[in-house]
């Protein structure tokens, strides 16, 4: 803090001034601290997709479940991991918490490629017992061109 005139007879009035430049230094390193971890913070499960030729259908935006069936045949919703016989009373949690009707909510399988159709089935039968009915696969665009050939 800075004092200001302080002859005999002067003016005695103090002059304050805060030193912000600590604290915009501070905000800098938070904002860079920030910026590097944010992408970090969003972690997916690592699937490879079976890849279609066709055209997507067209969906709207969807709300809905991600299912995520990996090549070790772990199941996760969201970000969790459940067992198999885990997978209908933490689906109807789910939508418990959600306040969504079962006839009404969409659930997204994400399988990897090389998953079983057995085990995709018997999840998709654990999926249902809660009472959902609007299952969807998910898959990738194939970008390889399929080669006509005469016949």
């Amino acid at each position: 803090m800075a004092i200001g005139n302080f002859g005999s007879g002067g003016n005695r009035s103090p002059l304050s001034e805060i030193n912000v430049t600590p604290f915009v230094d501070v905000m800098l390193v938070l904002l860079v601290i920030f910026m590097i971890t944010a992408p970090m913070l969003y972690r997916g499960i690592n699937v490879n997709l079976p890849e279609t030729s066709s055209s997507p259908i067209p969906v709207e935006r969807h709300r809905g479940t991600t299912v995520t069936l990996t090549a070790s045949e772990s199941i996760f919703l969201g970000d969790s991991r459940y067992r198999l016989s885990e997978v209908a009373s933490a689906m109807a949690e789910s939508m418990r918490v959600a306040g969504t009707d079962p006839r009404t909510e969409k659930v997204f399988i994400r399988a990897d490629e090389s998953v079983r159709y057995g085990f995709m089935v018997e999840v998709m039968d654990e999926i249902r017992k809660t009472g959902i009915e609007k299952l969807n696969l998910v898959t990738e665009l194939s970008d390889k061109k399929d080669l006509e050939t005469d016949m």
